[in-house]
């Protein structure tokens, strides 16, 4: 037996009811509003006002081309990694020194300010908190330590982002000491930088100082002991245009003469080569320069010419045997002797000169290779004095450097001049409004806040009063139960509920239940679900369902396209019965166009699919046109079809009582047929599906009805789901 069991009744809120109670309340609300803004206005006027200004302070090196120390690139290391977010980082610290505030605030005489140092009595408040040791007893607390925190409290030191600009904020009671305070702590911290500078250039003069007294004594001794060693090692040195030692600068000289004597002696034994050879042959000497270098040769050779001369003149008038002309003939010859015997003296000369350019080549080998002996040790030595001469420059050098260096650190110290490493870029400007409290926007924040809270607490009355709720669409539970007969083991098993949300006006005196009876015996194997999952495994596009028995297994059509739905799948039934058995369990108006309209061509797709009021699925009803119409275009069944199979995931066709010949144009590649039984014994069932396996259908389904809901829906609650 089955009971239908109303357990709960939902509610929708009533907007129109909650304004409403706003504007019934109107009164009430704005008097709340004007009471807490006023209450805000006054406890605003009540607070201190408080004043911030600000100082900006650029970190940058102050050094100008001028006043750089020399030697110095165009920023030192020191600049760098003050310029660093390191070095930035760390100015910010100083800046929040203790030292330096405690400074400005004995500059400011922060100690006679109360905001600073309140030395009047605690409130009642902070006495209690003090007596539970919540806070530290003021009076307990140095002077100093009261002045420091109240100036963290106050101060805000922090870098400008992407840059080397640090920002001083200040916070006060008093306008002109928000301005000051930045401008005192930056100038301090200005002059501490100097201050700095100073001291580090006067440490750094007594440090040269020192240091350069003592590198005077090392350049002098280490000076005397180039020259000791110099001169205990006769490593003297020669003329000024040469700094080597001399027995390497005499190696020098005496190579250069002996290369000198060697081309004399070559070239003096290539000239009597040649002079004996012009004698020996017979030849003409007069080619040879040496013996034209000879004056007697010279005489010589010119009384020879004159003597022919004048026997070419005798030649003429004379006859060779006459007496002047053989006398002629016998100096001549005497003279040509006479000369070839001066050549040879003359070769005895060149000869002589070669022997002696050949002595004086041994000479100077024998020399040179003495003098290689002492310039070899000579070198040896000089490797030492060349370490003692470095040692020397480079003490000599430190001193140049420290005493530039000092000269530099002594007028910087003397003139005070120490620049900062920061400059003061913004100065602070006393405010003209403060910061807090900001009396138009915290006035506008509490008009806000108080509408917004007296709002609130009139919906929140009206919602808790019940007055704003109006009974709405309730959910009923149809629990379907079979009377357990006694055979059964575990009854419990064959309870299955349905849920189904239907919405009901709830009347004004309660109705009584309905009651369904319905008989269950169908199986796991054969009910809804296994079809479901039949088609989902098999992922067939279509599911032929046929109900012999009519309109009791149409049933089966709707419950299988809502379980595909609630799978995800997109799912459509196309109602193909004559009286709408299916479409009727989904629409709450069955008369409006459907798949006859489609057929008939007197509507489209979007006018014939139309929206399940339960779950996602969609539904094709059977249409209000001309059936025998319709039926002249059922040769347009299979193209719809497809279209729609193009379109959904699964389509579902109801073809209520039907054969094989009226299923052959509905079936697809992938089709699956089932029949909807709700009477296993009745003949009609038998009778159709002999008639399915005979036409070929052997891959049959049969699906119980028995257990599936075939409560008729309540149109007036279906209405807003019909597209």
């Amino acid at each position: 037996m089955a009971r239908m069991d109303n357990t709960t009744q939902d509610a929708d809120i009533d907007i129109g009811r909650l304004f409403g109670a706003l504007w019934r309340d109107k009164v009430l609300i704005v008097t709340g509003i004007i009471i807490i803004t006023g209450l805000a206005f006054l406890l605003l006027s009540s607070m201190t006002p408080k004043y911030r200004s600000e100082a900006r302070i650029l970190i940058e090196s102050s050094e100008s081309v001028f006043t750089r120390p020399q030697g110095s690139d165009q920023r030192s290391d020191t600049t760098s990694s003050l310029l660093d977010p390191e070095g930035i980082a760390s100015q910010v610290e100083i800046l929040r020194s203790s030292d330096l505030l405690m400074q400005v605030a004995i500059d400011l005489k922060l100690d006679e300010n109360d905001e600073f140092n309140p030395t009047g009595s605690l409130s009642s408040l902070k006495a209690g908190m003090v007596a539970l040791g919540l806070i530290e007893d003021p009076k307990l607390v140095s002077p100093e330590k009261r002045i420091l925190d109240a100036i963290n409290e106050r101060l805000d030191v922090y870098t400008v982002p992407n840059s080397r600009v640090i920002g001083i904020g200040f916070t006060s009671q008093d306008k002109a000491l928000a301005a000051k305070f930045p401008n005192a702590l930056a100038a301090a911290y200005l002059q501490l930088q100097s201050k700095a500078q100073l001291d580090s250039t006067g440490k750094a003069a007594d440090y040269l100082a020192d240091e350069i007294n003592d590198l005077k004594e090392s350049v002098r001794e280490a000076e005397a002991a180039v020259a000791d060693f110099r001169a205990s090692s006769d490593l003297l040195v020669g003329d000024g245009t040469n700094s080597s030692v001399l027995a390497t600068q005499q190696l020098g000289q005496l190579s250069a003469e002996l290369s000198r004597v060697r081309a004399e002696r070559s070239s003096a034994e290539a000239r009597a080569r040649s002079i004996k050879a012009a004698l020996d042959g017979g030849a003409s000497i007069d080619a040879l320069s040496d013996v034209l270098q000879s004056e007697l040769i010279g005489r010589l050779r010119e009384r020879e010419i004159g003597l022919q001369a004048e026997l070419a003149d005798l030649s003429v008038t004379l006859l060779p045997g006459h007496p002047r002309i053989m006398g002629l003939r016998s100096q001549i010859a005497d003279l040509s002797r006479r000369i070839r015997d001066e050549a040879r003296k003359v070769l005895a000369g060149v000869r002589n000169e070669a022997e002696i350019a050949g002595e004086r080549e041994r000479e100077l080998i024998d020399q040179l290779n003495a003098l290689k002996v002492a310039s070899a040790n000579a070198n040896e030595r000089e490797v030492e004095l060349r370490a003692l001469e470095r040692e020397a420059a480079s003490q000599r050098a430190l001193l140049e450097s420290y005493l530039g260096r000092y000269r530099e650190a002594q007028s910087r110290d003397e003139g005070q001049y120490a620049p900062a490493t920061a400059r003061l870029i913004s100065r602070a400007v006393v405010p003209a409004a403060p910061i807090f409290p900001k009396m138009i926007p915290m006035l506008g924040a509490a008009f806000f806040v108080s509408a917004l809270v007296m709002m609130l607490t009139t919906l929140v009355r009206e919602i808790f009063s019940g007055r704003a709720f109006v009974p709405a669409a309730a959910p009923m539970n149809v629990v379907i139960t079979r009377d357990p007969s006694p055979e059964d083991e575990e009854p419990e098993d064959d309870i299955q509920e349905v849920e189904i949300p239907i919405a009901v006006t709830p009347p004004a005196e309660p109705a009584p239940l309905e009651y369904i009876e319905t008989q269950s015996s169908a199986s796991d194997e054969y009910g809804v679900d296994a079809l479901v999952a039949h088609l989902v495994e098999s992922g067939a596009d279509r599911a032929l369902l046929v109900s012999p028995e009519g309109d009791a297994g149409a049933a089966v059509s709707v419950a299988v396209a809502r379980a595909l739905a609630d799978e995800g799948l997109r799912t459509v039934l196309v109602d193909l019965t004559s009286s709408g058995a299916a479409s009727r369990r989904m629409l709450a108006d069955t008369e409006c166009p459907g798949i006859t309209d489609l057929l008939a061509a007197s509507s489209s797709y979007t006018d014939v699919i139309y929206a399940d009021y339960a779950t996602g699925a969609h539904v094709i009803p059977t249409g209000t046109a001309d059936p025998i119409k319709a039926m002249r275009a059922a040769d347009r069944l299979p193209i719809i079809l497809n279209a729609l199979v193009s379109a959904y995931d699964v389509v579902i066709v109801e073809c209520g009582p039907t054969n094989a010949d009226g299923l052959k144009r509905l079936t697809g590649d992938s089709g699956q047929v089932a029949i909807s039984v709700a009477d296993p014994a009745s003949p009609e069932i038998v009778e159709t599906a002999e008639n399915l396996v005979a036409a070929g259908y052997e891959d049959l389904t049969l699906v119980m009805a028995a257990g599936v809901d075939e409560m008729p829906p309540q149109p007036e609650a279906r209405e807003t789901f019909a597209r």
